[in-house]
Order: C-alpha cells, then sequence, then structure tokens
C-alpha cells in the first residue's frame, strides 16, 4: 500500500536531507518528503546544522491524549516537567533550522483534571479515553485553566527564540463541551517564532481580502474548520492552517520540518506546494496513516489561500 525505505540509494525529486549509509529508522523516502520512525528528542540531534527553513508542528498536549508509548510527551507528571521536555526538543529545531528559520508552533491549552485520575472513551470521540489524569499542577486550583500556551512561548523565548507573533486558530465547527460554568473553547494558538532578529516571512503569500476587494495583510485570528481523518478517532491538523505556515515561511525548493509528524498533513501539503519535508514520527500506526494519505495526496490539499 505504500514505499517503505528500506537502503541509502533511495532517490528524491526534489532538495532533501542527505540520507547517511543506512538509517534503520528511515521509514518512507520518496518525492522529497522523509519519514523516520523515532523519537524527535534523540533523532533531531542526526540532522546538520541550518539544514531547515522552517518547522510546523503541533506537539502533544499535556493531559489530553494516551499515545500508549513509553516516555511520551504530554504524559509529563507536571506542567514543568512537560515544557521543559518541550523547550529541550525545540532546542535541536533551532540548531538544525537555517539562521533566517521560522517556527510555527501549534498548542493548545487545558485544564487542571480536579482530582481525577483517568477519563472514559467519549462515544463520539474514542481517542479522549485515558489511563492515566495528571495531578492537579501545584499552585493551581481544581477547574483551573492552566495557561499553557503561554507557559511554553515564554519558556522559549527566555531559551533563546524570538516570539514574533500569537495567531488565534478559530475552530467554527469546534466539538460541543457540556461544561454550563464557562464558554466552549473554540480556539487554540498558533505561535510564530524565528530563529534570528531578521528571518524570511513572504507576507504577500498570505494576504486576505479587503472589504473593498483589494489585498491587506493578514490579521492574527485565522478561522479555520477542524477536520477528522479516516482511521483514526481524533481531529487532524487541518491542511489550510499548515499551507498558510509554509507559503509565510517557506522558501521555493526549501526544507521543511515536522518533528511530531502524526498523520502527516504537513508532509502532505508540502508535496503539494513542491517542498521537500522531513518528519519524525514515534508510533508506528500514525507513520503508516502519513505514508497513506501522503501518497493519495486527495485533490482538497490544494486550497486558497483566502
Amino acid at each position: 500500500m505504500f514505499e517503505v525505505a528500506a537502503h541509502s540509494d533511495a532517490v528524491l525529486n526534489r532538495k532533501s536531507v542527505r540520507v547517511k549509509e543506512w538509517e534503520p529508522d528511515l521509514f518512507y523516502s520518496k518525492d522529497g518528503i522523509q519519514l523516520y520512525l523515532a523519537d524527535s528528542r534523540s533523532k533531531l540531534a542526526s540532522f546538520e546544522p541550518q539544514t531547515f527553513q522552517t518547522c510546523v508542528t503541533s506537539p502533544p498536549y499535556w493531559g489530553l491524549r494516551d499515545y500508549d508509548y513509553e516516555n511520551q510527551i504530554g504524559a509529563e507528571n507536571s506542567v514543568e516537567d512537560y515544557i521543559a521536555d518541550l523547550v529541550t526538543l525545540f532546542r535541536g529545531v533551532h540548531r538544525t533550522l537555517r539562521d533566517d528559520g521560522t517556527l510555527w508552533l501549534n498548542i493548545g491549552d487545558a485544564y487542571t483534571s480536579g482530582g481525577r485520575t483517568w477519563r472514559a472513551p467519549d462515544k463520539k470521540n474514542p481517542g479522549r479515553a485515558m489511563t492515566y489524569r495528571p495531578d492537579t499542577p501545584e499552585g493551581l486550583k481544581p477547574k483551573d485553566l492552566i495557561g499553557l500556551p503561554w507557559k511554553l512561548a515564554f519558556a522559549l523565548q527566555a531559551d533563546g527564540w524570538y516570539l514574533r507573533s500569537d495567531i488565534i486558530w478559530n475552530k467554527p465547527n469546534c466539538q460541543p463541551e457540556s461544561v454550563k460554568d464557562r464558554p466552549t473553547r473554540s480556539h487554540e494558538y498558533v505561535f510564530l517564532f524565528s530563529k534570528s532578529e531578521k528571518y524570511y516571512f513572504d507576507s504577500e503569500s498570505i494576504q486576505e481580502n479587503a472589504i473593498d476587494s483589494t489585498r491587506k495583510n493578514r490579521r492574527t485570528v485565522w478561522n479555520i474548520n477542524t477536520e477528522g481523518f479516516k482511521g483514526s478517532h481524533f481531529a487532524v491538523f487541518p491542511p489550510k492552517l499548515v499551507e498558510l505556515c509554509l507559503a509565510a515561511g517557506a522558501r521555493e525548493g526549501s526544507v521543511v520540518l515536522d518533528p511530531f509528524f502524526g498523520t502527516g498533513t504537513v508532509g502532505a501539503v508540502s508535496k503539494s506546494l513542491g517542498l521537500s519535508c522531513v518528519g519524525v514520527e514515534m508510533k508506528k500506526e500514525f507513520a503508516e496513516m502519513a505514508v497513506q494519505r501522503i501518497t493519495a495526496m486527495p485533490q482538497e490539499y490544494f486550497l486558497p489561500l483566502s
């Protein structure tokens, strides 16, 4: 059903990361897309500095999913440990980015669990079932909104990244919530970071329509529906969100990085835009889904930006 890379002489049609003589974790390599079945925390060290133009990614959210593998990011006992793990990982991204490179980081917030130690499956979303729930973080109360996106953004800023923009991803078709004591959450954050003070950013490519039929600089609220994917029980990265990030952050012929490849949206959209992409994914089930999406390349991935 899909091609698994098994030899070092895999030839890519576009610019790509050079494959070493033998890389046993290279899972797929074709048409400028390379996928490694590995842990990004160790895999990033194998890439040369100045390799990638931009990184578009969405790491596992803290305490939200159980991906059923050991030492998974998102299952740390404390918020501080989760943020520390991600700061260390993105330090590797920083090293491998070009000096004019950018990082587009999608991250959602969370509430404290209120002392609950597990979560039953949801009929509409079985993937939400969890065998563990982290304790209420120190200094917070049950039912508190944690503020995770900004805690992570400030930690990355302190670690050397330039924090350039906070983008609100508004989800018009967000999942309903049964809560009665607060509004339903319908947004997540996308943070734009840069490696240096001056960096590549193509603002014209993502302009939006103005009322007088002219074009204007894109605003920081992006209204993009969530999308499901056949074969999974969770929403995936919407292609249009990725397309906007890549249109602004990736030069023609450059290489894109996604260290949390999941079901491969960044790879599929990169292919549709004529870009090379390197992805790293720990879970083989997701890697197989990603290859299916990338090789199928349905027409709906070619999306208008406005």
